[in-house]
């Protein structure tokens, strides 16, 4: 039998071009092919995932960025940081009486010589999407480099001979030529950066709307590689603003291309003057997505050390991770308790402004000297279990200068990542034991303001300098202080008491994978409350509620979230009686360390 002409790792656009030949073949309009899958998208899934291709996909780094080839298949994790709209192209033209496409390009493959408003041109659309590596992600998520390049190398050199005897057979291959015989033209410059042409071969009367204007970005730091990607045919609510993302496309390395500019054309600032999109690939590499997929923390695990929450396995997972974190904090087993449910709470609903689930802690009794060794200790533990976190040293200095929300700068059309602008899931440390006396000026106040905001209700205010825009987050937050937390009121708070210096214990990692899946699995399980124990709950809070009247609801719905947290610890989908008296018992060690 004879093989397929195109290799999808090497050589993907000739698998979209001998589709779409296959598809105008076949008697397909090419005004009907925008926005389906004429049977490219099908043969790339069938090689990515029916014939575990995707693990011979380099992931897109700076380290890979090196030895990776334009024109191939990548694929590129990271965070929407910013959408940037849409932008026009021309998906399909007649090159003589033969129709061509555009998609998945950033040029045309062959000489253009028709304006777009030509019926031997039909104008697509795509999305635009800037995104950057997720914020705090700790290393022991990605694939080591020298790893993905064996892979690579492995899976393309079987195929080497079989490509060099087609690129010999196949005069007209999908390498991206260019033909010097239109060298001089602007509207083919400008074809083979955007697979647009340029804005005089437009007629005046063009409806063209939708697009975007954006400048350009500052260099890439060499240990982060945000990426451009280019996204076609996708629901708009697929998609939303900072969530976690694999895309595998194309990648587009062709620095030498030049953008004429006619600063004097009424299209100017619009349809192709974005010059994030035009910017060289040295400074934003461009993706063109054949398939994209929704990541969530199990994706980042190298390995899985059971593939179901079986309750005596996650208990025995449970115990060790529990003695780690007792270890680390200087054998305090009541903090180690409590920090155990924070790393597990996560938010799970919405009900009146009140974001259900999450559980931030506030641990206190602590200083500078104590949190140099207890703090440090536990921001490395958590390094090596959680796929992202982060740490903020607060100061008088850091409030009056940090830029927490995101803005939109109107200059550029861009908006500029905050560092409160992060990923689901991920886990922030505050160290209020800096904090020394000071005055806070108007950016200090604002940023007191939004910690705060995003620890009582889980959500930060983007500027859009006209109008503010709360967006819905999922941080997990601690606390480090003195004293009780004014400043970022959390809703546990647990002074802290050690017993001992605190140890970090050399964890085998095989342990460490184990921990990593138990916090992500079951973070993830369902939990419910049957009728009988729902009214032994209710009976205890209206108990707790008449001894203490200071308590709110706030304090018994975080009672709820404990026990349900407290059972999911031990791989348990409902609440029992004997998890609900661990809550209380906690609950009453925690209050007479508070009296």
């Amino acid at each position: 039998m004879v093989g397929p002409l195109y290799d999808c790792l090497a050589n993907p656009l000739g698998a979209v071009r001998l589709t779409f030949e296959k598809a105008i073949a076949s008697g397909s309009d090419p005004a009907s092919l925008d926005g389906k899958d004429w049977g490219a998208l099908e043969l790339f899934r069938q090689f990515l995932f029916d014939k575990g291709g995707l693990s011979h996909v380099p992931i897109l780094n700076p380290t890979t960025m090196r030895w990776v080839q334009p024109n191939t298949l990548v694929r590129f994790r990271g965070m929407i940081q910013d959408m940037l709209g849409n932008e026009f192209y021309a998906g399909a033209y007649k090159d003589g009486s033969v129709w061509r496409t555009n998609k998945f390009m950033d040029f045309s493959q062959y000489p253009m010589t028709s304006s777009l408003d030509s019926p031997d041109v039909r104008v697509w659309e795509r999305r635009l999407l800037y995104c950057i590596p997720v914020p705090g992600q700790n290393s022991w998520t990605e694939t080591s480099s020298e790893v993905m390049m064996n892979w690579c190398m492995d899976g393309t050199s079987q195929q080497g001979e079989k490509r060099q005897r087609m690129d010999d057979d196949a005069p007209d291959h999908v390498d991206m030529v260019a033909d010097h015989d239109f060298e001089s033209s602007p509207s083919v410059k400008k074809m083979r950066e955007t697979g647009v042409a340029s804005p005089s071969s437009l007629s005046k009367d063009s409806k063209l709307e939708g697009t975007s204007s954006v400048s350009t970005v500052p260099d890439i730091d060499r240990n982060s590689l945000p990426c451009l990607v280019k996204i076609y045919d996708c629901p708009e609510n697929e998609l939303k603003l900072n969530d976690v993302f694999e895309f595998v496309g194309v990648l587009t390395l062709n620095s030498d291309v030049s953008v004429d500019k006619d600063d004097n054309n009424e299209f100017s600032n619009g349809f192709f003057e974005d010059e994030l999109v035009h910017s060289p690939p040295d400074k934003v590499p461009h993706l063109h997505c054949l398939i994209h997929r929704k990541l969530d923390v199990h994706d980042f695990l190298q390995t899985s050390p059971m593939m179901e929450p079986k309750p005596h396995l996650v208990k025995e997972i449970r115990e060790s991770l529990l003695r780690h974190l007792t270890a680390t904090l200087g054998n305090d087993g009541i903090a180690a308790h409590f920090m155990l449910l924070h790393l597990l709470s996560k938010v799970h609903a919405r009900a009146d402004n009140f974001a259900v689930g999450k559980l931030s802690l506030n641990l206190t009794c602590l200083s500078k000297e104590s949190v140099s060794v207890f703090g440090n200790q536990l921001r490395l533990a958590f390094q090596n279990v959680l796929p992202f976190t982060h740490y903020v040293p607060l100061t008088v200095e850091y409030l009056n200068t940090a830029s927490l929300a995101p803005k939109k700068d109107y200059q550029t059309n861009r908006l500029i990542h905050g560092a409160l602008q992060l990923a689901e899931g991920s886990h922030l440390i505050i160290d209020e034991t800096r904090l020394e006396a000071g005055t806070l000026n108007s950016t200090g106040v604002e940023n007191a303001r939004l910690l705060k905001q995003l620890m009582e209700f889980q959500k930060v205010e983007y500027d859009f300098e006209y109008y503010k825009m709360e967006m819905t987050a999922d941080v997990q937050l601690l606390i480090f202080s003195e004293g009780k937390s004014n400043i970022v009121p959390a809703d546990l708070v647990v002074p802290f008491q050690p017993s001992s210096s605190g140890s970090f214990e050399v964890v085998p990692i095989e342990t460490l994978e184990a921990w990593r899946w138990y916090l992500a699995t079951v973070r993830s399980l369902p939990h419910s409350i049957e009728s009988e124990m729902q009214q032994v709950v209710e009976n205890d809070l209206v108990a707790a509620r008449q001894t203490n009247r200071s308590l709110n609801s706030k304090d018994l719905s975080r009672l709820v979230t404990m026990g349900r947290l407290m059972s999911a610890s031990f791989g348990e989908t409902t609440l029992t009686l004997q998890h609900w008296q661990l809550v209380k018992e906690l609950e009453r060690l925690r209050m007479e360390r508070l009296k």
